[in-house]
């Protein structure tokens, strides 16, 4: 008797559901990005009102006051305190994030974390490339070539919110993967590319105290009285050194530990304290810091349609919008498409490759950190900048229009999709088919 020749395994599956825990993980910071997000929006739109009232100067008046002790070399504008200060609070949410998918997330296996590292790096590298030949010459703008890499997760969340649309798991925890990366190669960029003077001597001077924070943290002690001054004098010095100052914020909290400590009580011990430091500065960061930034850095003053014509002229910003538009789209989507290709990965069941381009143009929503890059690469208030402010706002309307478009045209299969994850038929608190798949494992 001849036996069945034994069933072929599975092929991978890319954008597939992760675990329960991952699942709920990627849902609560997402809520809280939507709030942040509608926030950004808010602040970005009151930015762009004033920028084009009559009362135009004194948004400008604002923005340029100057604030801060001269002989720390801290007096600085309203817009660069917000620039420098207020992002290296949410850069230093992105360190948690970044420790936290390296230690215990989706990157720590290289297997799962091949999709959204290819995705960030297409989706970094066609933008670029797209803004490069449409800049191609000697007057000087091919330094803003990194302002369309950056994916705003929160202003994309956002959009997420105002559509109505419930992304299924898969996609949810890729785009916030995707972003982490993107924020890391982002900062990345920054430090190097866009560091004009570097003083290593104050650089050498911020390792010690973020040293001390690393040994604070590292012995689990969460008090706010120790590590904010810590943390403020490492900003200070960094800010000093020549190194754009979120950087500060990126370091400090790669030292914080991901994984809760034996010696308190094991996995009975609550959260770990990147976790615990992440719901107590999240807020701050989507609600405050963000939204601040948002309102200081997009006040462009367009001047009607014939003030849009003319910034349309300038190819930093035609780079720049179709660099988000188009490169963001083709990036991502292509990078999935390759790694699919010749991984013989296949999509999920329950997707299309429909929703792979609209996921990858929602990617194209960049804001912050494209602003921030744009005001390091021309100059803050600059003419160039106002042009940068222009592509970054066009690109990412247009990205956010028609990712909304194709992500609404799916929402009946997201809806049935998001019922199926939220079922608990035993009411034991995990949906039934995360059970299911773990059954299956």
């Amino acid at each position: 008797m001849s036996t069945p020749p034994p069933s072929s395994p599975r092929s991978p599956r890319l954008f597939a559901r992760g675990s329960f825990l991952e699942h709920s993980r990627t849902a609560e910071v997402l809520r809280a990005e939507t709030t942040g997000g509608l926030l950004l929006i808010a602040g970005a739109a009151l930015a762009i009102v004033w920028a084009n009232t009559p009362w135009s100067g004194t948004y400008e008046d604002l923005r340029d006051l100057t604030v801060g002790p001269s002989s720390l070399h801290l007096d600085l504008s309203l817009g660069t305190w917000a620039a420098d200060g207020l992002l290296a609070i949410f850069f230093f949410v992105v360190g948690l994030e970044l420790k936290r998918e390296f230690v215990a997330g989706d990157l720590r296996d290289p297997r799962r974390a091949a999709l959204p590292v290819a995705a960030a790096l297409g989706g970094m590298a066609a933008p670029a490339l797209i803004f490069v030949l449409w800049n191609l010459g000697p007057d000087g703008a091919l330094t803003g070539w990194a302002i369309p890499t950056a994916t705003d997760i929160a202003f994309a969340v956002a959009v997420l919110a105002v559509i109505s649309t419930h992304l299924p798991s898969g996609l949810r925890t890729f785009l916030l993967t995707l972003a982490v990366v993107d924020d890391l190669l982002a900062i990345t960029i920054i430090a190097i590319f866009y560091t004009d003077e570097l003083r290593l001597g104050y650089l050498a001077l911020a390792l010690v105290p973020i040293g001390l924070f690393a040994l604070l943290v590292q012995r689990r002690i969460r008090s706010g009285w120790l590590l904010i001054p810590l943390a403020l004098v490492a900003w200070a010095l960094v800010h000093e050194s020549g190194v754009h100052a979120t950087v500060a914020g990126v370091l400090l909290g790669f030292t914080v530990p991901v994984m809760r400590s034996r010696a308190a009580g094991g996995p009975d011990a609550g959260p770990g304290l990147a976790e615990h430091l992440e719901h107590l500065v999240r807020p701050i960061s989507a609600g405050i810091a963000v939204p601040v930034f948002a309102f200081f850095a997009a006040g462009v003053t367009v001047g009607g349609l014939s003030g849009l014509a003319e910034s349309l002229q300038d190819p930093v910003a035609l780079g720049i919008a179709t660099g988000l538009l188009v490169g963001k789209t083709v990036g991502i989507a292509g990078s999935t498409w390759l790694l699919s290709t010749f991984t013989r990965a296949d999509l999920d069941d329950d997707l299309t490759w429909l929703d792979v381009i609209g996921i990858s143009m929602l990617a194209g929503i960049g804001f912050t950190v494209s602003l921030l890059i744009g005001e390091l690469a021309f100059g803050t208030g600059s003419e160039r900048d106002d042009h940068v402010k222009v592509g970054v706002l066009l690109g990412s309307l247009a990205a956010a229009l028609l990712a909304s478009a194709l992500l609404r045209a799916r929402n009946r299969v997201y809806r049935r999709l998001h019922d199926a994850e939220s079922l608990d038929a035993d009411g034991d608190g995990v949906p039934d088919v995360f059970q299911t798949d773990r059954d299956e494992r």
